[in-house]
């Protein structure tokens, strides 16, 4: 049972930091059209396209459907509309790397061997950990800017999708794998 909570508590830490790190996106188009470019032929090429691509402003207009669309949708739905299924990223932790996939509905996070799943499931609109074949529920998403976070202690707290929001959440989250710890 004491495993159990400490399981609860890391995943509720490491989906909090995943999911309210940040509201900025993940620039999915941008990123995609600067990949394109540096690959399109040798570093002069490359730059003769980069400065085309800024004349005519591709890179402006991509850059601002990011910024202004595109992360919106992926902010409050949970999901970009630019990610590609089956994407894997390996990502840089104070822990070591990370391998995180985007699966259709969600990530997956592995290292070492071990693995989670960061799940949202659109109808319900919940977002869900599932670790060593247990399904956790962290949050569901309302619509009236609000999600409710479960807490790893069995309790909830309604937390508005804004700044304060989150570093309130952020705090409850802290306390209570905290407690969980001990």
């Amino acid at each position: 049972m004491k495993r159990s909570k400490k399981t609860l508590a890391i995943a509720m830490i490491l989906s909090g930091s995943v999911m309210f790190s940040s509201c900025v996106g993940s620039f999915s188009l941008f990123n995609k059209l600067v990949t394109w470019n540096q690959n399109v032929g040798d570093k002069f090429t490359n730059e003769v396209v980069f400065l085309a691509l800024n004349i005519v402003p591709v890179y402006g207009v991509c850059y601002l459907a990011d910024a202004l669309v595109i992360n919106s949708i992926e902010f409050w739905s949970g999901s970009n509309p630019v990610a590609k299924v089956g994407e894997v990223k390996k990502i840089k932790g104070k822990n070591g790397d990370y391998r995180v996939e985007t699966l259709k509905n969600g990530y997956s996070i592995s290292k070492d061997g071990k693995s989670m799943e960061l799940l949202f499931n659109e109808e319900s609109q919940v977002w869900s950990v599932v670790s060593e074949g247990v399904s956790t529920e962290l949050m569901k998403m309302k619509n009236d800017g609000t999600a409710q976070l479960y807490l790893p202690n069995g309790g909830s707290m309604d937390v508005k999708l804004d700044a304060k929001g989150l570093v309130a959440a952020r705090q409850s989250l802290m306390d209570n794998a905290f407690f969980a710890a001990r």
